[in-house]
């Protein structure tokens, strides 16, 4: 089947695709939308949970200049708050307030701070239906994938509690009779983390979650698109009763905010989760001070469909690993490389499935999908596509902004996408599937392969020795094999190449924010 047949059958397909009937008012839908979210912005702020305020030494602050910035709803793009705008002035402070609380905290046994981390747990989860309607309002994912964003990124705070009791040293056998050699681990210090605004909840637990339980304390730079799910985490740490100045959180100039994390001595790591151009600003900028560097960037996943994959089972996974948060994640499909004895079975099933994804407000019933974040999030799709189509590539689904209006954009398939296009080489984060053909396992390899980025990767395949190879072959720090959806909080997340440094997550998590010291022990023979 050509693709020109392919989009005839869709169009004739019984898979309708869920947009807004013809008769509905795209006018009442924006209205019934609004109403929506002014109310759960109005029970939020009933509940304690909507700060607008900085963090600082366990106070909740004003910018000094008295500067705001507004946080604006995706969907209806009205305000939801006003939050204060902070800049140098305090950062600083904010550091000097993490760095007095880090001699305390850094003294309380792992035991004790386990204790705390558990409570913050219990209270995020206690709180999960409220801080994923703030996900929603701010971020504007579905409410269901929003309220499973708390339980995952809860659950991070939930592990690293647990393995604040396990940071363990070592005792090295010494050559000379009279040495005794161990090893310690010891916390690092003060960290900055920043973090961006797809998961405003889960990028921040990853990182202070083992960052407390190293005995760290830190100053959180959350994104100035979704600040309101960082306070509102600020907020239940506070009541959890960790005590002030471990967590700090400034937000609004975000390059006076960096500037200020990378000038500061006391501050001696910096974790970042965001694209690949500012990690290398950050990493040249942490040079100065040879700041240690946990580093998250860009991807370029590539999903390799396979002859002998089970159909279903891939256009299942490609669906949660390309569509998921309207495609704006760094492990999100970027490529579908489908050999060619399957390509015109797996792009028919996997057009319906997506033909079939619902579009609209996140608190909406059955929406999967809701908008971009920003008209320049929607730009740059638009740019991408226009780059494939001038170059050879066709439209099998979508290609278009959807008719409700400001961000939102259609599901959209690309068919006929070669190497040389920007769908291909560049991080889309959009909800765009370009589809590639390839003929042998050489070629999926070698394209896959074929790019900076090396953040995650998916192959489906019902050859067990086949997925050991590609695994193994793929030069990514993450690769599901039969499975679209693999972050967990117990397994390595990171990259190689230009993807990042270290690790997040799971037991080698700590280690990004533990010095080892070796300590030796002489004249141990005398009396």
């Amino acid at each position: 089947m050509t693709i020109a047949a392919l989009r005839v059958a869709l169009r004739s397909s019984k898979f309708v695709s869920r947009l807004p009937s013809s008769h509905v008012s795209n006018s009442l839908l924006y209205r019934q939308i609004s109403m929506d979210a002014r109310s759960v912005a109005s029970r939020l702020k009933s509940s304690g949970l909507l700060r607008t305020q900085g963090l600082i030494g366990g106070k909740w602050i004003d910018a000094y200049d008295g500067k705001t910035l507004q946080v604006n709803n995706p969907a209806t793009g009205e305000v939801i708050a006003d939050v204060s705008c902070m800049g140098q002035k305090e950062t600083n402070d904010a550091i000097s307030s993490a760095r007095d609380a880090f001699y305390s905290w850094s003294k309380l046994t792992g035991t004790e701070r386990s204790k705390y981390l558990r409570k913050w747990y219990d209270l995020i989860m206690a709180h999960k239906d409220e801080l994923g309607q703030l996900i929603t309002l701010e971020q504007g994912k579905p409410l269901k994938e929003a309220i499973g964003e708390i339980s995952y990124g809860a659950n991070f705070i939930e592990f690293f509690s647990e393995e604040a009791k396990r940071v363990y040293g070592d005792i090295i056998p010494s050559p000379l009779a009279d040495r005794r050699l161990f090893v310690l681990k010891q916390p690092v210090g003060v960290v900055g983390a920043i973090t961006p605004w797809n998961f405003p909840l889960a990028m921040i637990t990853r990182k202070v979650g083992p960052a407390l339980a190293s005995g760290c304390t830190v100053v959180i730079k959350p994104s100035e698109l979704t600040p309101l799910t960082a306070l509102a985490a600020a907020e239940l740490s506070l009541q959890a009763g960790i005590p002030p100045g471990v967590v700090n959180v400034v937000m609004g100039n975000a390059p006076d905010i960096g500037n200020a994390l990378l000038a500061s001595p006391q501050v001696r790591k910096i974790t970042f989760t965001g694209s690949t151009a500012v990690g290398k600003k950050l990493m040249a900028g942490a040079a100065e001070t040879v700041k240690r560097l946990s580093l998250e960037l860009g991807g370029n996943a590539p999903c390799i469909v396979f002859d002998d994959a089970d159909v279903d089972v891939a256009v299942k996974g490609a669906l949660a690993a390309k569509f998921r948060n309207s495609g704006q994640t760094c492990v999100c499909a970027n490529r579908v490389l489908v050999q060619e004895g399957i390509y015109e079975k797996f792009a028919h099933a996997f057009s319906k499935a997506v033909q079939d994804l619902q579009v609209g407000d996140g608190f909406s019933d059955g929406v999967a999908q809701g908008p971009l974040i920003n008209e320049a999030a929607v730009q740059k799709v638009e740019s991408f596509i226009q780059d494939a189509i001038s170059k050879g590539a066709q439209v099998i689904l979508g290609g278009k902004r959807h008719s409700l209006g400001m961000t939102f954009y259609e599901p959209t398939i690309i068919g006929d996408v070669k190497s040389d296009m920007l769908l291909s080489r560049e991080e889309i984060f959009g909800p765009v599937a370009p589809i590639l053909r390839f003929k042998t396992e050489e070629d999926a390899i070698r394209m896959a392969n074929d790019t900076t980025a090396g953040l995650a990767a998916y192959i489906f395949t019902n050859n067990v020795q086949r997925s050991w190879r590609v695994s193994e072959a793929l030069e990514y720090g993450l690769v599901g094999v039969n499975e679209g959806l693999i972050s967990t909080d117990v397994a390595p997340f990171g990259g190689v190449k230009q993807s990042g440094l270290g690790r997040e997550g799971s037991k080698y998590g700590m280690d990004e924010y533990l010095e080892m010291k070796y300590i030796c022990l002489g004249n141990m023979s005398g009396h």
